[in-house]
């Protein structure tokens, strides 16, 4: 019998349109995107369903809109699929902000609250760092060590004339597949451009983000989570998670709670967290919302597991089919 995770995307797979054909043919999924747009108190639905793309983006909206997204996913798949997560998953997990939708279909958070704790989520983050001083650039085709090598080097400043001094870049993501996204101030994320060149790194571009995120410059973010998830209430999942800054499961509330606030300024351990749950006996992943950048990720990390995107009506058809 296969053993499932089922998996939650982050930052970068969001897109106009999205969940509109879910909202369109169910009205439980119509539920949690008036229950998003009611916590937030305002129309954040039409902006994921019609854009502008700009809107989207932006870190305070795409943050609650990819939850909304996988939990119309889930909230279809337990009423109309009669799916019981509970049973019939053994591990959940989420990238980044995925970690969110992850608690909140394990019933750690409520959508409600989880929609506003996202939303002071992207919007610490964009406060954490001036506009233009901090960005991320993606490495391909290089191990965990290269990254550190091409970290160390391009965190110094060498200004002829001027005593030598460093910046911050350090690892933000390990997504697997030989992908490593780095973070940190701008300097630092060009001189590590060019030093991943000269090399003879595969690629090395830098991505289109706003701030440095999951970085030690993330610190002002963590403090804002900090007092928020402190008066936050979360429950024991139904389902255990695997966190991003363990690639460990976890169940207890006041770990989740710690984790959370690590989260910001942490790397993202996807692929150890991936290999950590094929370890754990898992053979099918199901990346529940929007895109299929995780399925991508997993199938370079765990060729031999089986994966499955579910984002849409035509998905929920196929999924319930083979499940």
């Amino acid at each position: 019998m296969p053993v499932y995770a089922f998996v939650f995307p982050g930052q970068g797979s969001q897109s106009p349109g999205m969940g509109q054909d879910l909202a369109d043919a169910f009205s439980s999924a119509r539920e949690v995107f008036q229950e998003v747009d009611d916590a937030l108190g305002e129309h954040l639905s039409k902006t994921i369903f019609e854009g502008p793309a700009e809107s989207l983006t932006s870190t305070e909206n795409a943050q609650p809109a990819l939850m909304a997204v996988s939990m119309a996913v889930v909230r279809v798949l337990e009423r109309e699929g009669g799916i019981d997560f509970s049973q019939r998953a053994t591990l959940m997990a989420g990238h980044s902000l995925g970690e969110y939708s992850a608690l909140a279909a394990a019933r750690s958070f409520g959508i409600a609250q989880t929609a506003r704790l996202l939303r002071l989520r992207g919007q610490a983050m964009q406060r954490a760092v001036p506009a233009g001083e901090g960005g991320m650039a993606a490495l391909i085709g290089v191990t965990p060590e290269q990254a550190r090598e091409v970290c160390a080097e391009a965190a110094i400043v060498k200004v002829e004339g001027e005593p030598e001094r460093r910046e911050i870049i350090e690892i933000a993501n390990d997504n697997g597949g030989d992908q490593i996204v780095v973070s940190g101030q701008i300097g630092a994320i060009d001189r590590a451009i060019a030093i991943a060149k000269e090399k003879g790194i595969k690629r090395a571009v830098k991505l289109p983000v706003s701030a440095p995120f999951h970085s030690s410059l993330m610190r002002p973010a963590a403090e804002e989570m900090a007092e928020a998830l402190a008066q936050a209430d979360i429950r024991a999942p139904i389902v255990p998670i695997v966190a991003n800054v363990t690639a460990e499961k976890v169940t207890s509330p006041d770990t989740i709670r710690d984790l959370l606030v690590k989260q910001v300024t942490g790397t993202v351990r996807w692929r150890e967290s991936v290999d950590a749950m094929v370890g754990m006996g898992i053979d099918h992943f199901v990346e529940l919302g929007a895109g299929k950048v995780l399925s991508g990720l997993i199938r370079r990390i765990a060729p031999e597991a089986k994966t499955q995107s579910v984002g849409s009506v035509t998905d929920i058809d196929s999924f319930l089919q083979s499940f």
